[in-house]
């Protein structure tokens, strides 16, 4: 199965969107392998936006992460980053789908609600960046087999 990082961001936290955004990902039948509200510190705002060091965006966007309380996760599934990303809506909420997450509660490009790995490998060094391989569980997922062949 494929894992994907998921981060709910400090407005989604601030503004109580937590349960409401975890409730979609279970809905679809995504299994939740590791979760944790944490602060977010320079050193790992950083890394994680690291691609980005340089641009205009890049400060304000280190600050913006390390504002508030964020809930990192680790969710399993086929195909699971691609559909993770489709939930989630496009970037800017103005754009996004209204049924989807940033549709329904993103309120402007810089605040809008959830971060996702956008492939495989970046799911990869995300999760590394946030949780320990000890921090992830494995288990059986009651009902797995109505989900997938």
């Amino acid at each position: 199965m494929e894992r994907t990082f998921l981060m709910l961001k400090p407005d989604a936290v601030q503004r109580g969107l937590v349960g409401q955004v975890i409730a979609r990902f279970e809905s679809k039948g995504f299994k939740l392998v590791g979760m944790k509200l944490m602060q977010v510190d320079r050193a790992l705002a950083e890394e994680h936006y690291a691609e980005h060091r340089g641009k205009a965006f890049f400060e304000p966007t280190v600050n913006y992460i390390m504002s508030s309380p964020v809930v990192a996760m680790v969710w399993e599934g086929k195909n699971v980053v691609a559909l993770a990303r489709e939930m989630m809506g496009a970037t800017n909420p103005a754009n996004a789908n209204p049924g989807s997450i940033r549709g329904a509660f993103g309120m402007d490009i810089s605040r809008n609600v959830i971060h996702g790995s956008d492939s495989v490998t970046s799911a990869d060094r995300e999760i590394s960046l946030y949780f320990k391989p000890n921090e992830l569980v494995e288990y059986q997922k009651v009902g797995q087999e109505w989900l997938s062949e």
